[in-house]
């Protein structure tokens, strides 16, 4: 019985050389992990010496030869395939065990291994003679199974469903490196099973993360409470995009990917205050997001009110054990704090859609009515529209130069929305007078532009690009209003 090893990670082979020898394998091992395992005192056989053939190229060439490739994919139940072997004195390879170049650490054409991929291809596809080991999790079970002659064809099956999952990962990193295109003709996604749900976003429904970088969620560091669920984990993504829009203390409260309450102050604590007096009713059992470490005094309120998750860049020890006190909060860090992703990906029946990354605020500040904006108004602005672009269409957001007042998301009419973010900031006692509104889309009509009038708002800040712009700023004027576009549209489905 032989056995092939040629791995770059040594971790654990030493340990399964060991076994594999005591079972009765002669080991065939190339270059580096020759010497790795004689230093270790197991006898290897050079595939050099076996085939007769030596390393040439520097080392691309060493295991691609017909006395390899041979005793690894002759079909063992094929009476031809074996005369074939002994014709030729060809010893059928029995165990494969290989680990490939570490391209993703040091990505480079000197690190795209050709010599493991094709010999894990070979043993994977004659799994049903052939035992292919490319985990390093894998070599103690598998070779206590050998020993007791008891690794089953579905346990041969498994690994070779293994080796080629790697191999088609290894593949897609390589050629995501190659590829210059930002939408080649093959878009291919490498994720990898991180952590298993309790369920989707239903009890019925099975949920998982898989993680495709190391951006983002990928590097969260849970400190207490109960396991993330897919829409735990959803709702705080969408908490983490809109927190990165701020760049002084900032709290942002999340519901169902919506915010509920979002403000910008000059401490944590005053942020998280003015974005939970938003609406507090709607806040009960939020995300809620910083953009700072979260000190002792900003934890203190926090544990007043029931919240899902926090999720914040660091924490200081004292905040930590004061959230302690709500056993059942998620509390979430994430060090990486900012937001990399370049594309964004839908899955409709059948297909994905894949676009550009909504990264941008603005594309060009333009007034558009009679009457400038006060440079309080401009701040107002600018701030609901860091928001307005995280709010699901048709999204309208109420707000003052530091905080929302009424947000009104995810209508199928942009009155609706409107007449939702006034009714809002009016239940909580918010004072709408001298406030302005953003929108994410055009307004069609001068309709919406009237009933913010009429509640209270002083200027506006839209996209434009409606046919009846002119007619919306003519009535904007008539009415006294503010008036700027930014021609870039923020949809949100």
């Amino acid at each position: 019985m032989w056995a092939l090893i040629s791995v770059y990670y040594k971790e654990g082979i030493e340990e399964l050389a060991k076994a594999l020898t005591e079972i009765g394998y002669k080991i065939l091992s190339t270059g580096n992990t020759a010497r790795f395992l004689r230093e270790k005192g197991i006898k290897v056989i050079d595939v050099s010496e076996y085939t007769g053939y030596p390393e040439i190229l520097d080392g691309r060439v060493k295991t691609l030869h017909p006395k390899i490739h041979a005793g690894i994919l002759a079909d063992r139940n094929n009476s031809k395939h074996m005369e074939t072997l002994k014709e030729l004195g060809i010893e059928p390879i029995d165990v494969v065990v290989i680990n490939l170049y570490p391209f993703t650490e040091k990505p480079s054409v000197e690190m795209i291994d050709i010599g493991g991929p094709t010999l894990i291809r070979a043993a994977a596809k004659n799994y049903e003679s052939v035992v292919v080991i490319t985990d390093q999790k894998d070599y103690h079970w598998v070779a206590q199974k050998l020993k007791e002659k008891s690794l089953s064809l579905e346990d041969r099956k498994k690994l070779a469903e293994k080796a080629f999952m790697l191999t088609s990962v290894y593949d897609s990193h390589i050629y995501s490196w190659l590829s210059k295109e930002e939408f080649p003709e093959y878009m291919l996604f490498a994720a990898q099973k991180k952590a298993t749900l309790r369920y989707g976003e239903n009890p019925h429904q099975k949920g998982f993360f898989y993680q495709l970088n190391d951006n983002g969620f990928s590097n969260i560091k849970q400190h207490q409470g109960k396991p993330l669920s897919f829409n735990n984990l959803y709702d705080a993504d969408a908490a983490y995009q809109l927190i990165l829009e701020f760049e002084e203390p900032a709290c942002a409260i999340i519901k169902h990917t919506n915010p509920c309450g979002v403000s910008e102050s000059t401490s944590l604590k005053k942020a998280f205050l003015e974005a939970l007096s938003c609406d507090p009713l709607s806040a009960y059992g939020g995300i809620v997001s910083f953009n700072r470490m979260l000190d002792p005094e900003t934890a203190q309120e926090m544990v007043k009110h029931f919240f899902e998750v926090v999720i914040a860049p660091s924490y200081s020890h004292k905040a930590l054990e004061i959230l302690s006190a709500k056993e059942n909060l998620r509390v979430i860090e994430l060090p990486q704090w900012r937001y990399t992703e370049k594309i964004n990906i839908k899955q409709i029946t059948g297909g994905l859609l894949v676009q550009n990354s909504d990264q941008e605020l603005y594309s060009n500040l333009e007034v558009v009515t009679r009457r400038e904006p006060t440079e309080e108004e401009w701040k107002a602005m600018l701030f609901g529209l860091k928001v307005v672009k995280h709010v699901k269409s048709n999204a309208i957001v109420i707000s003052n130069e530091n905080k929302t007042l009424g947000i009104g998301a995810g209508q199928t009419s942009r009155v609706d929305s409107v007449k939702i973010a006034i009714s809002k900031a009016k239940e909580f006692g918010h004072v709408i007078e001298g406030s302005i509104m953003a929108s994410d889309a055009f307004f069609p009509f001068p309709d919406s532009i009237e009933i913010a009038y009429e509640a209270g708002v002083k200027a506006i800040i839209q996209p434009g690009g409606s046919i009846r712009d002119k007619e919306v700023i003519k009535r904007a004027d008539e009415l006294g209003l503010a008036m700027v576009f930014t021609r870039m549209r923020h949809f949100k489905h």
